[in-house]
Parts: structure tokens; sequence; C-alpha cells
């Protein structure tokens, strides 16, 4: 299984469209940015699909479950928005056409779950992946299917706790290999937060971010036995583990709500053996006359 980080994909390719243009007053090329999205994709499947088979696009959905828990929550992005000079709503207003198109006639599960986010979409999915492939012997366990992420978000480094998985970062062009045990990568991330979310560290407060609050630094010799030890060892106060609780739900994709894991279970599954039947005439209709040549890859 490939699973695409879409929105990522998606904003990679926009930036890419604009390159050094001044961005005030851009507007969005809603034909050429279809363009580059999908091939894109199609790039990744012909790369990719040999070795790890079907594409999955995993969507970030317009609700958060993480907001409800936890009201700060990437609270931070929204202010950097309204602050660019780029139009952001009629870019996500383009991105959200795209995303449209693609579910609706390309044969690929587009996973778009009430409150979820890729990453929910992904983690669910490789812990999946672990149950789908086939025994080596009649009484050997299953050796699960190759599974590979498409995206340079360091959140999904813990998911190389599974062997079968891998994570391809296409902005850097290379192979993302941890260096430490999945296990120390995630201790790591509870403890250190995550700025680009809006999640501190474990020992600041919730709305440090939102305040402007300098976080409470974490030396880095403590971090390095923290992430090493059991937190029953060294989270020693309330507010430590207040910290480590929040940071923990917000950061661990395991703790992703079982609920929204099973409606993202079932969306998967309700959208196997996709239609490539409409392909061609989408290109057609779009003028998209470079995608007709390479309809197959598809």
């Amino acid at each position: 299984m490939i699973v695409v980080d879409f929105n990522q994909t998606a904003i990679a390719n926009f930036m890419a469209e604009i390159g050094g243009r001044n961005t005030n007053n851009i507007e969005v090329d809603l034909p050429l940015l279809r363009h580059m999205i999908i091939n894109t994709i199609r790039s990744y499947k012909v790369r990719f699909g040999s070795d790890y088979g079907e594409m999955v696009l995993a969507m970030d959905n317009r609700r958060y479950w993480r907001r409800d828990v936890f009201p700060h929550y990437k609270a931070h992005r929204k202010k950097g928005r309204d602050d660019s000079p780029l139009d952001w709503p009629a870019i996500f207003g383009a991105l959200n056409i795209i995303r449209d198109d693609l579910s609706e006639f390309f044969p690929y599960p587009c996973i778009d779950v009430e409150g979820a986010e890729a990453d929910d979409v992904i983690g669910t999915l490789a812990e999946y992946s672990q149950t789908k492939g086939e025994p080596q012997g009649l009484f050997d366990e299953i050796e699960p299917e190759p599974f590979l992420i498409i995206s340079g978000d360091h959140d999904f480094n813990q998911l190389q706790k599974y062997k079968n998985v891998k994570q391809y970062a296409p902005a850097f062009k290379k192979w993302v290999k941890i260096k430490e045990s999945a296990d120390q990568v995630l201790m790591e991330h509870i403890i250190s937060g995550d700025k680009g979310d809006g999640v501190p560290n474990m020992l600041s407060p919730d709305d440090c971010f939102v305040t402007g609050t300098r976080q409470r630094p974490i030396k880095k010799k403590l971090l390095a036995e923290w992430k090493t030890k059991p937190p029953e060892e060294w989270v020693v106060n309330s507010e430590m583990a207040h910290g480590f609780n929040r940071n923990q739900l917000l950061v661990d994709l395991s703790k992703t709500p079982q609920e929204i894991k099973d409606n993202i279970i079932n969306s998967y599954e309700a959208q196997q053996g996709g239609d490539r039947s409409q392909l061609l005439n989408y290109f057609i209709k779009n003028k998209m006359r470079g995608m007709m040549d390479v309809v197959t890859d598809f």
C-alpha cells in the first residue's frame, strides 16, 4: 500500500507553481494546479507501485478531533494564514475541487473521515496493514504487506515500529530512516512537543504559543535520559503528568479514538476495487492532453 499525505502534496505543488513570484494578488491557476497534483500522484504510482501496490490518498477532514480535546491545537496556523498575503480561502477552494475530483473519478481510495487528519488515516492504515498479508508457512504469523508513506512529516517516524513500514520524503527526495528505536523517537516527540502543531513541550502550559509565553526549557541531558526510561520513573508531579498525558494524546498515533479508526477502516474497505473507466473522459473534459497519453499509468 502507498499512502499519500494529500494536503502536504497539494500545498507543495501550489508553492512550486507560484515559485519565486510576488505573493501579493496571486490568482490560483486551477487547471495548472490540477495537472501538477495529478501528475505528482501519477509519478508516485509509477515509481513505487510495483513494490508497494495500491495507492491510497489520506485527506485532512475539516474538523480535527484533537482540537476538541486541545483547543490550542494548530491555532497559530490560522493566524499565520490570516496575516499572509496569499488568498488562502481561494487556494483551499481550488484544492477542495481537486480532492473531490480525485474521489469521484479516480480509482484510488480517498479517505476523508469526520474528525480525522491525514495523520490519523496513515497511522490507522499502518496498524491495519499488520493484519493484511500472507503467512510464510502453515503455522507462521502473517507477514504484513509492504506499506509506504509519502510524506516528509516527522509525525510518521513513530510508525517505523512496524517492520513493513517505509517513509519517503518527496521534498527532499530521500527515504526517512530513524536513527533510534521508534519508541525513543515517539517518547522524544511527546517530551518535546510539536511547535508546528501548537503542542508545547511537556513542561510548558497549554496556551504558551497562543499567549507568546516562552516555553520552559528541557535540558538535552534530561531529554536523552527520559526518552530511554518508562515515564513512571521520571514524571514526578502533577504538572509533568498533565503535560505528558496531553502530548501523548496529541502526538501518539495509536491514541486516535477507536471510533475514528473504525470509520477509517470502513471507508478504506468500502472503496476497494476502484473504477478506472472514467479517467479518459475526465482528462478529455479538463483538456489534460498529457494525462491522456499516460492514462495507463494510473
